[in-house]
């Protein structure tokens, strides 16, 4: 019997992938300026992007990189508990964790190898990990990592967890979950998670990596939103490339579960530390962002204007209040069709497809940052509008295109 060949299998896959528009296409930027941008020669609107206060250009944002990167160089040089932990890692952590009320925080190279590391060290086989099917990639594949069970319950479905921990008494476990959600932007039943938490001495982990900057007093994310603190969410996650435009993630917790992080995290072990550059720019980023509130009052006020002119369309947008828009297609050729007459008109919204969503949920994830003006939202729900109504068949409205099977995002 021959042995199968590794290359003919990839080559039916790419095949499949055709068949089915889930092909993704690697495109190159040629530059960019505020939510415009340049690809193939043209100005682009970009709607996709997740700098959603507008800070990845910000003057002192890109000044603190530019000092940081002289003075210390491009690199950390080492893995942290080598000799790679710098005094602007040291800076930043201290400032997260006062920030957020939490007695310690610690820098990872990014929010995906926090994740990673933060279940990794943390759960063990005979463990059980509670995550929402709609939770991000990262916190799944750490579950797996970690050797520990994995239930899944249905999304934002606190019953569901409530009846995935009963059927586990004896296995100390822990509730996972995005505060707000990548793909939908809706934001996660925190405070009855919390409650079921503490019911059931289970740890919750937030990962709100897109709330952070953006929701609650002083941009604290969606925990603080919903009137949460380091009480009721012992251990969270916060990310740098996001609202704050940079890169690198920042976990806050109590001080025993950081020492265990530290201590166990494969992730954080065996990687290079952060850049002491990106550090001192997303320290800055956080400054700034808490400085000018204005920001996320801008944000806030586009996000209304935008549903409220997507709801005068007929839209068929998901109920979210966060700078995540999503306008369900339902097939992927269709949402494929629809980015492609977007950027005809000067936009550009990526479509997305399985498996980052369910089959049957292809849609188009509009994002919207403070950067955006009025005048730019206006157009693009006049080119949505022209789109959708030249072709019926993208009115797929979202509670007709399907639950699908579980995504892995």
């Amino acid at each position: 019997m021959s042995r199968p060949s590794l290359t003919a299998r990839l080559a039916r896959e790419a095949a499949a992938r055709t068949a089915q528009s889930l092909q993704r296409r690697l495109r190159t930027l040629d530059g960019i300026e505020g939510p415009q941008l340049r690809l193939d020669g043209r100005t682009l609107v970009n709607f996709c992007s997740n700098d959603y206060l507008g800070l990845a250009q910000h003057l002192d944002v890109v000044a603190a990189l530019q000092e940081a990167a002289a003075w210390h160089g491009a690199g950390a040089g080492a893995a942290p508990l080598v000799c790679g932990h710098h005094w602007e890692h040291a800076a930043l952590e201290e400032l997260v964790a006062d920030w957020l009320g939490y007695p310690r925080a610690l820098v990872f190279g990014s929010g995906y190898l926090a994740n990673l590391g933060v279940l990794q060290s943390l759960l063990a086989p005979g463990d059980v990990c509670i995550q929402d099917k709609l939770n991000h990639a990262c916190l799944l594949d750490g579950a797996r990592q970690a050797g520990c069970e994995l239930a899944r319950y249905p999304h934002a479905d606190f019953e569901g967890a409530l009846r995935q921990l009963k059927a586990r008494p004896g296995a100390a476990a822990m509730i996972a979950t995005d505060g707000v959600f990548s793909m939908d932007g809706d934001l996660a039943p925190l405070q009855t998670l919390a409650l079921l938490a503490c019911a059931e001495n289970a740890l919750l982990y937030v990962d709100d990596a897109h709330g952070a900057g953006v929701l609650g007093p002083d941009g604290r994310g969606a925990v603080a939103h919903l009137g949460l603190g380091a009480r009721e969410v012992p251990l969270r996650l916060i990310t740098l490339g996001k609202a704050f435009g940079g890169y690198g993630a920042v976990l806050a917790g109590r001080e025993e579960l950081v020492e265990a992080v530290l201590q166990g995290a494969r992730s954080y072990l065996f990687s290079t530390a952060l850049p002491p550059a990106l550090a001192a720019a997303g320290r800055v980023a956080i400054e700034t962002a808490r400085r000018e509130g204005w920001r996320r009052l801008r944000l806030a006020g586009l996000i209304t204007r935008f549903r409220r002119g997507a709801q005068q369309l007929g839209l068929p947008l998901l109920d979210s209040v966060t700078p995540i828009q999503p306008l369900m297609i339902g097939d992927n050729a269709g949402a494929l069709a629809a980015s492609q007459a977007l950027e005809q008109r000067g936009f550009l919204v990526t479509a997305i497809r399985p498996p980052t969503v369910p089959d049957g949920r292809a849609r188009l994830r509009i994002t919207l940052t403070a950067a955006h003006s009025e005048r730019q939202v206006d157009r693009l729900l006049d080119a949505l509008g022209q789109v959708f109504g030249r072709d019926p068949a993208l009115r797929t409205r979202a509670d007709a295109s399907g639950s699908g099977a579980d995504p892995v995002y």
